[in-house]
């Protein structure tokens, strides 16, 4: 998908929506003079489309019951999502509401397209305090009121095969070099000891700035300006595309996988004995044979000496457009989505973690792996950068990632310094966009 900026849409918006005089709702379905009617996007969180919107439905004629108000439900796949917002901003025609990626939301506020939460807003969502401190923190651009709020939590754990790891004498690893070495123990004959999506660019910018957050790095400074070539960076990828390149534990098949469920499955079928994933994986493991009991999961664990980070907070996240004629009633939508009856009805069968303070995980009957992953979640995560270029980063620098993956699978090598090159260019193109 080709990726234009949220940030450099929004003059564009704001010249199509002068121009056409187009409002909220006029795009996605049909918008009544006492707003009982709402259109609602979205995000693919499901095994599919029609999945999310057997989930989905009964939920939407449980609010419709309470409020009167209707809602017209279309349900976007993640490799048109993206598109479909930029597109609603540059032109007015726009939902009401909709979901968003987490990581989008300062690019997206950014446009001036969305409406902030301001007290008044949170006060008729049900409080602000109400969210997990974690997750609220991914709700915009610091500093300022926020133009998302939480709806489902993920965060990335490592999944390990538990006999594999049993009959090699292996303990879940602690530090990254453990995980190596198991790795290494572990990779023989048609087995790998990791899998990887590693031709996806979102997988690859995630865990990019994972592995940099753990070596103390950060992509942007204080004022917003890319800082891609930094030290810590450069080796946080390198030690990442280590796995592939020097310690051979990920077959190099994998730099094809395009999106995280390929590499999944390979560890659900026995092919790999390790997965990075969040916690929205058990489906699929599932529906590949594996039962529950077969894997463990702990935290992706960084370098001896390293900062305790194991995801990036990773998720979901509500927005209204600003020139919504219906306020009141996405706002009384809002409230309702993020209800912990509602939160409730869904974290399961879109496996979320919960984003509401004092909340059990219900994605799952396992209760260590629910405690697994809501401390990674909690106390082992760090936001990706709250900026309005967050969006160029994932895509300049996941992109730069999926070419360095195809090099080594290739029989390349890619050094460090080539590394710091390729970075050099992603960091320009973020600096030219602006």
């Amino acid at each position: 998908m080709k990726l234009r900026t949220f940030a450099a849409a929004a003059a564009i918006a704001a010249l199509a929506v002068t121009a056409t005089g187009c409002s909220g709702g006029s795009g996605g379905g049909s918008t009544d003079a006492g707003g009982k009617t709402l259109t609602y996007w979205a995000s693919n969180q499901g095994t599919s489309l029609d999945n999310d919107k057997e989930v989905l439905t009964p939920e939407l004629k449980k609010f419709e019951e309470q409020t009167g108000i209707k809602v017209n439900l279309e349900v976007i796949g993640w490799n048109d999502l993206q598109t479909r917002i930029q597109t609603a901003v540059t032109s007015g025609q726009a939902p009401d509401v909709l979901n968003i990626g987490n990581t989008w939301a300062a690019s997206l506020q950014s446009t001036g397209a969305f409406m902030p939460f301001d007290d008044a807003a949170f006060t008729a969502i049900g409080g602000k305090d109400k969210f997990v401190k974690t997750a609220m923190d991914t709700g915009g651009i610091p500093g300022e009121d926020p133009t998302s709020v939480p709806l489902y939590g993920l965060a990335y754990g490592l999944y390990y095969n538990k006999a594999m790891f049993k009959d090699a004498g292996i303990t879940p690893p602690t530090t990254w070099e453990e995980m190596v070495a198991a790795a290494k123990k572990l990779t023989t004959g048609d087995v790998h000891g990791f899998a990887l999506a590693a031709g996806s660019y979102t997988e690859n910018s995630h865990f990019a700035f994972i592995n940099a957050a753990q070596n103390g790095a950060e992509f942007f400074d204080a004022d917003g300006k890319p800082t891609f070539t930094s030290d810590g960076i450069v080796d946080g990828i390198s030690r990442y595309l280590d796995l592939m390149q020097t310690d051979k534990v990920v077959d190099p098949a994998d730099a094809q996988y395009d999106n995280a469920t390929n590499a999944i499955n390979d560890f659900a079928n026995g092919k790999a004995a390790m997965v990075l994933s969040q916690n929205n994986a058990n489906s699929s493991i599932a529906s590949q044979g594996m039962a529950e009991d077969a894997f463990g999961v702990v935290a992706f664990p960084a370098p001896e000496g390293g900062k305790d980070i194991a995801t990036m907070v990773a998720g979901i996240n509500m927005s209204i457009f600003k020139n919504t004629k219906n306020k009141d009633s996405a706002l009384e939508f809002v409230k309702f989505m993020t209800s912990e009856e509602t939160q409730a009805t869904l974290d399961k069968p879109f496996a979320a973690l919960p984003v509401l303070a004092g909340v059990t995980p219900s994605f799952t009957d396992n209760a260590e792996l629910a405690k697994t992953f809501s401390d990674i979640y909690e106390n082992k995560s760090k936001p990706l950068p709250l900026v309005p270029a967050e969006d160029q980063f994932e895509s300049t620098v996941g992109k730069a990632m999926n070419q360095m993956f195809a090099t080594v699978a290739s029989g390349g090598t890619v050094s460090k310094a080539d590394i710091k090159a390729a970075l050099t260019t992603a960091q320009q193109a973020v600096e030219a966009a602006g």
